[in-house]
């Protein structure tokens, strides 16, 4: 059944400046498209496959995306990025173990279940040491440790909250960075676009809590690492955020499966938006041309 006629779901709960941009992106490339907010979508399983060509996932709630990626896989919907890459990206320890797996430089982590267990992981990797919650964006709820003082009043006051991911403790060594990180942005096997993210009053650098972007050079040895652990996730269009120390070495950190751009576009000038809706077609054509079903890439 030739299905390019069907427009490709936008699904998002918000329509931020990004997804407004890869929106009009699509159609100055005469694609047909359709916003899909999740929280007023029905999916009866009863009527077999909904009507999308494909789905570019930009939701920003974590338990809504990978819901609704497995609801359209199963019926046939392939999705962008894929269920698998939104599970583990979802999930810092996740992230972290993949990369451990591929072989990437990352900064020295633990997991610890329990205050004490937490507390000797810390000494073992040794203070100031950042705790960082498993799931989350935009640095929230990520500390700097700098004794087992602040560290057991961090730890017990994550232990008492009600939800049970706060229990699950994620340790990194704090590498000294100067003021400064990195996000690119990987479509496939490229990086379209690379900023540093600056500090500014905090020793985060996110650019939701007033971090200043500045335009990255695209290295070869960027490109190299960023690429790598875009795949190590399973690949797709991935912000990946790499650490880089005094000395100039760089470390593999987070990727985010749905990343923000609009800081990106301000200070790089690059069509962030056009590159998305540029793979996400060939991505699409692809999957149509080899026959695949979403249900068998997870």
């Amino acid at each position: 059944m030739d299905r390019t006629g069907m427009p490709i779901a936008v699904v998002a709960s918000r329509i931020r400046r990004e997804e407004r941009l890869i929106l009009e992106s699509f159609e100055r490339r005469g694609v047909r498209c359709e916003h899909v907010d999740p929280r007023k979508l029905t999916v009866l399983l009863a009527d077999g496959r909904p009507p999308y060509r494909a789905a570019l996932m930009r939701e920003v709630s974590h338990s809504r995306a990978t819901s609704v990626a497995a609801t359209f896989g199963a019926l046939g919907v392939p999705t962008l990025n894929r269920l698998g890459v939104l599970d583990v990206c979802g999930d810092k320890l996740r992230t972290a173990l993949a990369f451990h797996a591929a072989g990437l430089p990352i900064p020295r982590a633990a997991a610890a279940w329990g205050v004490p267990s937490a507390l000797d992981a810390m000494a073992k990797l040794g203070h100031p040491v950042v705790v960082k919650p498993v799931t989350g964006s935009w640095g929230h709820l990520t500390a700097r440790v700098h004794d087992d003082e602040q560290g057991r009043a961090i730890l017990e006051h994550r232990a008492a909250l009600p939800n049970p991911q706060q229990h699950v403790f994620f340790l990194q060594e704090h590498i000294d960075k100067p003021g400064r990180d990195i996000k690119s942005y990987v479509a496939g096997d490229r990086v379209v676009c690379a900023i540093y993210k600056n500090a500014v009053g905090d020793w985060r650098t996110n650019t939701a809590i007033g971090g200043a972007a500045t335009p990255c050079p695209i290295t070869p040895e960027l490109t190299e690492l960023a690429v790598a652990a875009a795949h190590a996730v399973g690949g797709g269009f991935l912000g990946v955020d790499l650490l880089i120390d005094r000395e100039g070495r760089m470390y593999a950190n987070e990727v985010n499966h749905t990343p923000e751009f609009h800081g990106a576009i301000d200070a790089t000038g690059a069509d962030v938006a056009g590159f998305i809706a540029d793979w996400a077609v060939a991505e699409i054509e692809s999957l149509e041309a080899g026959g695949h079903r979403e249900v068998s890439q997870r």
